[in-house]
């Protein structure tokens, strides 16, 4: 029912890209996510296509808010492929956003089976991607399908994100963080504000399922409203936040 009633509630309050008074927010729209994309999304479409059809179970190890889905820790690949990962729609956008701003390095708080992680490499090939991963298990999985399609430019650490975070940061600057591991809004507002000390002013924070419950709009609500934040976007399923400085603070709805 939470979810129902905030959906109903975004679709009241979202507008289009035509709506945005910002410059860079309207160029980003335009030029990085709409029309044709020049991405070849081949080899990340057959990475997530051998997923769904994996016959390979796991014991999961949950350390976020649990599953919607999943009642126990053993979980067939495919299903959580099919359940769990990243949408197709939002594969290709997380990839246009990084090909549209060329971040040099990345840092993804869950990786899980690794789609996501792939299509920020067909987006960025040339970045250092950093991804972090709890669950030993899917992190297996991910790093078995990162080596068999040539995806040389992620790095998987694997551990608990309150240890393996703080190394990762360590006299590190990400130009793009993608925070994905954790639903709750204790950790989730840990894990931003220990972030903000390896951002810089063109660093770019996309927050997933800022909508998931009660507790991770309350998150998203204490990020967009933070000091350091100067604009912020709710995708409904996403939560961006951009750092320049010298700017009005601003806050817009969006359908993407």
């Amino acid at each position: 029912m939470h979810a129902v009633k905030a959906y109903f509630n975004y679709l009241l309050t979202s507008k289009n890209q035509y709506g945005v008074h910002s410059p860079f927010l309207f160029d980003y729209l335009t030029k990085g996510l709409s029309g044709k994309s020049i991405l070849d999304f081949s080899k990340a479409r057959q990475f997530r296509k051998e997923l769904d059809q994996s016959r390979e179970s796991v014991i999961v190890q949950d350390f976020g808010a649990g599953s919607k889905v999943f009642k126990g820790n053993k979980r067939s690949v495919s299903k959580i492929a099919k359940n769990a990962g990243i949408s197709k729609k939002r594969a290709k956008l997380l990839a246009k956003t990084l090909h549209y701003f060329r971040p040099e390095n990345v840092l993804e708080i869950g990786t899980s089976l690794g789609i996501s992680t792939a299509y920020m490499s067909i987006g960025a090939p040339e970045a250092k991607i950093t991804t972090l991963e709890g669950c030993s298990s899917t992190a297996g999985v991910a790093k078995k399908q990162f080596e068999k399609f040539k995806m040389n430019n992620i790095k998987v650490v694997e551990g608990k994100f309150d240890k393996t975070l703080d190394l990762v940061l360590k006299n590190q600057q990400y130009d793009l963080i993608f925070f994905d591991g954790n639903h709750q809004k204790r950790p989730t507002i840990e894990y931003f504000e220990k972030c903000l000390k390896a951002a810089h002013e063109d660093s770019i924070f996309i927050f997933d399922d800022i909508h998931w419950s009660v507790e991770m709009e309350e998150a998203w609500e204490y990020i967009k409203n933070h000091g350091s934040v100067k604009l912020s976007v709710d995708t409904f399923k996403w939560g961006l936040v951009f750092f320049h400085t010298g700017r009005e603070k601003q806050h817009f709805t969006l359908r993407l």
